[in-house]
């Protein structure tokens, strides 16, 4: 019997791993093409059972942390990592390194999420939290694949990868902010310019944020620019 359930656990396993090479692009196509119809779709899923949550698409949480780990083995793949430094210990491992970068992209979902709580007034519990944040995953997702590209190819030494690593970094952040600033007006009443600039403070917030993490883990392991 033992074996039989562990047979069963190893088809579902397999099913779900392979499910998520229809269901991710299509998540993606969904979400660059509606991040809007999107972002509503991850409010209501959570309202149904834990069974039939997000039969049409990959979680947002999920999906954020595939994206993460296929632009991380795309940079493990095309590019020789060479920096200045040593790497702290702590992210020397490939492991370690993706899991503080799904920590970091994480960031920003989150605390979007706690200034749409903030701003309406509402009570911030693990509960009245998990909806926003779900659905800022979403649209994070995008971001955070078009910023790694971004980043991949400025480090290189064409000057056409280059330019196109910048407008790839300028393309996702004006994407993001424009859908972000959509959804605060819309889900907040505020006017244009408001939720603009609600968008790009919460953004350099995140940013501190995890430049302070990163600083923590590189200073705190001894593994600051010599």
């Amino acid at each position: 019997m033992d074996f039989m359930r562990l047979l069963k656990s190893i088809e579902e396993l397999l099913y779900e791993l392979v499910s998520w090479l229809l269901f991710y692009p299509l998540t993606m196509w969904r979400t660059l093409r509606q991040p809007q119809a999107m972002m509503r779709y991850a409010d209501v899923e959570l309202t149904d059972d834990i069974a039939e949550q997000y039969t049409e698409t990959l979680s947002p949480p999920l999906f954020l942390l595939i994206t993460l780990l296929l632009a991380h083995g795309v940079e493990l793949g095309l590019v020789n990592q060479t920096t200045p430094w040593s790497p702290p210990a702590l992210l020397a491992n490939d492991s370690n390194l993706l899991m503080f970068r799904a920590v970091a992209f994480s960031i920003l979902p989150l605390l979007m999420a706690v200034k749409l709580l903030h701003h309406k007034g509402a009570r911030l519990t693990r509960d009245t939290l998990r909806a926003p944040f779900y659905s800022q995953c979403y649209i994070t997702a995008p971001f955070a694949l078009a910023l790694s590209i971004g980043m991949l190819l400025s480090r290189t030494a064409s000057q056409k990868a280059l330019a196109a690593g910048l407008a790839f970094i300028l393309v996702a952040f004006v994407w993001y902010v424009i859908v972000e600033t959509r959804w605060f007006k819309s889900d907040l009443g505020l006017s244009t310019a408001q939720a603009a600039l609600r968008v790009l403070w919460t953004m350099v917030q995140a940013l501190v944020a995890i430049f302070m993490a990163g600083a923590a883990i590189v200073y705190g392991t001894g593994g600051a620019p010599a």
